[in-house]
């Protein structure tokens, strides 16, 4: 078994995943690639980017992020706001609730579990 390696995220290749049920403002449109999955689907990871918009959004599962390019704010329901781009690096809990305002194309590396 070979260990998943991409030496530029740049060149993978997305693929469309439409837009969200979710959407509040604006016309975000995401996608994305799964790049490494647990035969029983306890975890992924990938690269998911969206097109400007609002959305409300709730991690289902705990989620580690890497913010590649662009920028944005996610905005807890407790009213934290959480401003990311290039570099940012977030933690969101299981059961995360709020909503996701991307005011450039935003961009992530992710591993959830």
């Amino acid at each position: 078994m070979s260990t998943p390696h991409w030496p530029n995220a740049s060149s993978v290749e997305l693929e469309d995943w439409g837009a969200g049920s979710n959407t509040l403002a604006g016309a975000p449109r995401a996608s994305g690639r799964i790049l490494s999955q647990n035969p029983d689907g306890s975890s992924e990871c990938g690269l998911w980017s969206c097109t400007p918009g609002t959305r409300k959004v709730t991690f289902a599962a705990d989620e580690f992020c890497h913010f590649l390019s662009g920028h944005g704010s996610y905005v807890h329901e407790n009213g934290e706001q959480i401003p990311v781009g290039a570099g940012t690096l977030v933690f969101f809990p299981a059961g995360w609730t709020g909503i996701s305002i991307i005011t450039q194309t935003l961009t992530k590396a992710f591993m959830c579990r």
